[in-house]
């Protein structure tokens, strides 16, 4: 398993754990043998839903968890696979077959990774603009799914309220409802101190997924 991968896992599981009252050692321990193994990625897949169909109070992660295990793919399985295996038939078809799985978390653990390579530090119209491309005219996609993202920009320079009060407004339909203001807060400050952390939670209307994810996104940030 990679090393940041695992900090990041471990550091939004405590969070979640922490913030719900749920003991996840167990569970923990369960999910590093999933990734660790040797299997294939589908069976990977197969193996982390196991673990998430005994374990229904943590079910809020299991995509978010689905994306680290597919960071965890990219950076960890496909060094010991071919080295076009990216490009392969097989690997079209595991894309295909696992289409509505995991959250827009991806891109930006992706972007977090591209920032590290190019000396950048991570920031929200980078992020939208030159990774997402999304006043390209060939990733419409991406820009309906940023909308709100698109539209709130300046959020990154106002307060931790103002944008739970904006994640709040978004409609039931947003594909980014749930990931908004964790991700918002990660763009606005990716190195929160005590304090910071504290209003995080203050303002979270899903305290225990919120800080999850927002501590999950600092650590892959700072585990460089």
């Amino acid at each position: 398993m990679n090393t940041r991968v695992k900090k990041s896992l471990n550091t939004g599981l405590d969070q979640f754990s922490q913030i719900n009252g749920i003991n996840t050692t167990a569970f923990a321990s369960e999910l590093s043998q999933v990734f660790d193994t040797d299997k294939t990625f589908l069976e990977k897949v197969a193996d982390l839903d196991e673990v998430f169909d005994q374990n229904p109070p943590l079910e809020a992660l299991r995509e978010v968890f689905f994306d680290l295990l597919l960071i965890n793919f990219f950076t960890e399985d496909v060094q010991k696979l071919e080295e076009d295996y990216l490009d392969s038939e097989e690997w079209e078809d595991i894309e295909e077959e696992t289409l509505d799985r995991g959250t827009e978390l991806l891109n930006v653990l992706l972007y977090i990774k591209e920032c590290e390579d190019e000396g950048l530090e991570p920031e929200l119209g980078d992020f939208l603009r030159e990774f997402l491309l999304v006043d390209d005219d060939e990733f419409q996609d991406e820009h309906r799914i940023y909308e709100e993202v698109i539209a709130n920009q300046i959020l990154v320079d106002s307060s931790l309220d103002e944008v739970a009060r904006v994640a709040k407004s978004l409609p039931e339909f947003s594909e980014l409802k749930e990931l908004f203001y964790p991700m918002m807060a990660f763009f606005r400050n990716p190195a929160p101190d005590k304090d910071e952390l504290s209003r995080f939670s203050k303002y979270s209307v899903n305290p225990g997924f919120d800080a999850a994810v927002y501590a999950l996104l600092i650590t892959y940030n700072q585990s460089k």
